[in-house]
């Protein structure tokens, strides 16, 4: 069950993209497998420069540059504001099988994902993402997210808003959400829906890691 608590004030904020080397990233990491090289690889597939999204993100080129080559790591919010500027779905910056539709693995039909084949990815202040939806779930975002002590959506105090409608479950520790005039506190067994458009911001206040669920519907 959510618990309304203390009334408080926020703001709002949101913002990424890789070229095509296969190298590793000024951070070490594989660039197939860094956030930044496959948020390049989806700008490039769209003919968009990286200066045309710094624009349209209200960013410096370097800052796209820097994420691009695993330099920068970006938050959840930035992440989520890249995402709907290249008009794909949040899973596709952390699945590059998320637009590829698998073959049904038997005559069920049925499309199945066994633990441990799908990468999770860790952004800004370490929460963590990974996706849940086996196969391609065109206009959905299926995934489970891990905020560790401390950890934010957004790196600043404030709100960020974006596409579609969201629908979340704790599954352990405790999840808060600001809104504009409240703030709910989650925890395990409790969930949640609204839009995406209403200005939110999801942090761990606890002294334990918050995993939950979420269901993204784009419409």
């Amino acid at each position: 069950m959510t618990q309304p608590a203390a009334i408080d004030d926020a703001r709002a904020t949101p913002t990424a993209a890789r070229t095509d080397v296969a190298t590793t990233t000024d951070a070490g990491v594989p660039a197939e497998a860094s956030v930044g090289g496959r948020i390049r690889d989806l700008r490039q597939s769209r003919g968009i420069s990286a200066r045309a999204l710094a624009k349209t993100l209200g960013i410096s080129p370097s800052a796209v540059s820097q994420i691009e080559r695993g330099v920068m790591q970006p938050s959840v919010s930035r992440l989520i504001a890249i995402t709907d500027a290249l008009g794909v779905p949040l899973v596709a910056a952390f699945d590059p099988a998320s637009d590829r539709p698998l073959e049904p693995a038997g005559p069920s039909g049925f499309t199945l994902q066994r633990a441990g084949q799908t990468p999770d990815i860790v952004l800004d202040s370490g929460v963590s993402f990974r996706r849940l939806t086996p196969g391609s779930s065109p206009g959905i975002d299926y995934f489970e997210s891990i905020y560790p002590p401390g950890a934010a959506a957004h790196g600043a105090d404030g709100l960020f808003h974006h596409e579609g409608y969201e629908v979340g479950t704790v599954v352990a520790g405790e999840l808060t959400i600001d809104f504009e005039a409240e703030r709910v506190i989650l925890r395990a067994g409790d969930a949640i829906s609204y839009p995406c458009s209403v200005p939110h911001r999801l942090h761990n206040t606890g002294d334990a890691d918050a995993v939950a669920h979420w269901l993204i519907v784009h419409g």
